[in-house]
């Protein structure tokens, strides 16, 4: 039994990253006294790449944990209390709001702002688990470089899909994607280039039924393909797997509280981090589906903490 008092803070930050972590900064130099509850993987999907090259302020390439691992220090730096838990349930009828952590921790909070994030669409089938992290990957910024001069797969047909697939021709010596229709839904400008491109190779139709791979060490070797309009199996000797098939926002926390879209993602008013409730704010992936950068993400945690600031300020 949890017999630690209910915390309260004016400004509860929920879910670590570039746009809590912001969020913390501009809230803790406001003197709200910020208190962030991390989540099980602070510092997000940053925290699961490695070089990151397009982030404003660094000439040279940085690493994406040594990102985060600033920004929470930044955080800390100037007066946020960061609090190792994960929120399992929230309660944004009541007033003040109220959070309640894994292990009974309450919190209660003047405002909120939902920095939770997203996480990348997994296929789902057992040898795709087995060999994550040994050739199969969601993420090809991330991973790409590994495969110099191999063949590798992506599997997907939207903006993602033929953004990574296009990408990965950099080192890559040969691109097959994977799509389970016979047409792609990027957009028009993106399917030129990619058809113009010679070293990748559309399978359409079809789905991935198997990763093939060695045991010892663990390397994947091929794929077992299905022809979904044939149900014609294929093999193909490829050396590593992308997936590409999207990104589910963290927000069942939510569910029935604050207005979602259709595929669950915060929304949020125009020019503005404002839920539909007043006081609660999302900022990050977990509002955003169409740009998902760290810059972005931190720009909208800036936007979070003086949006809450003038909340406290007016009530």
């Amino acid at each position: 039994m949890n017999q630690n008092p209910t915390k309260h803070t004016k400004v509860l930050i929920i879910g670590s990253g570039p746009a809590g972590y912001t969020a913390a900064v501009y809230a803790a130099r406001a003197m709200l006294k910020p208190v962030m509850v991390a989540g099980m993987e602070p510092g997000g999907q940053l925290t699961t790449t490695t070089d990151v090259e397009n982030y404003p302020g660094f000439a040279e390439v940085i690493q994406g944990p040594w990102l985060m691992e600033q920004m929470k220090e930044q955080a800390e730096a100037v007066g946020t209390e960061m609090i190792q838990d994960h929120i399992s349930s929230v309660n944004l009828k009541s007033k003040p709001f109220e959070a309640i952590g894994d292990g009974g921790q309450k919190y209660s909070a003047d405002t909120i702002i939902i920095s939770t994030g997203a996480q990348a669409r997994w296929l789902n089938i057992d040898s795709e688990q087995k060999f994550r992290g040994f050739g199969v990957s969601a993420c090809a910024t991330c991973d790409g470089f590994f495969f110099k001069d191999k063949t590798v797969a992506v599997v997907g047909g939207g903006n993602a899909a033929v953004e990574e697939a296009m990408f990965l021709t950099k080192f890559a010596s040969k691109v097959k994607l994977i799509h389970r229709r016979d047409s792609l839904r990027a957009e028009k400008m993106l399917q030129n280039k990619l058809m113009a491109n010679k070293k990748i190779e559309i399978v359409w139709d079809s789905v991935v039924e198997e990763v093939i791979g060695d045991e010892n060490p663990k390397t994947v070797k091929g794929l077992r393909i299905k022809n979904v309009k044939t149900n014609k199996i294929d093999e193909l000797k490829i050396d590593g797997l992308f997936i590409a098939i999207g990104h589910d926002p963290a927000t069942h926390l939510f569910k029935d509280q604050l207005n979602m879209d259709k595929e669950g993602y915060l929304v949020t008013k125009a020019d503005s981090t404002e839920t539909n409730i007043p006081g609660v704010f999302a900022a990050g992936d977990v509002k955003d589906k169409v740009f998902r950068q760290a810059v972005t993400a931190a720009g909208m945690g800036c936007m979070a903490a003086l949006e809450a600031e003038k909340h406290l300020s007016h009530n």
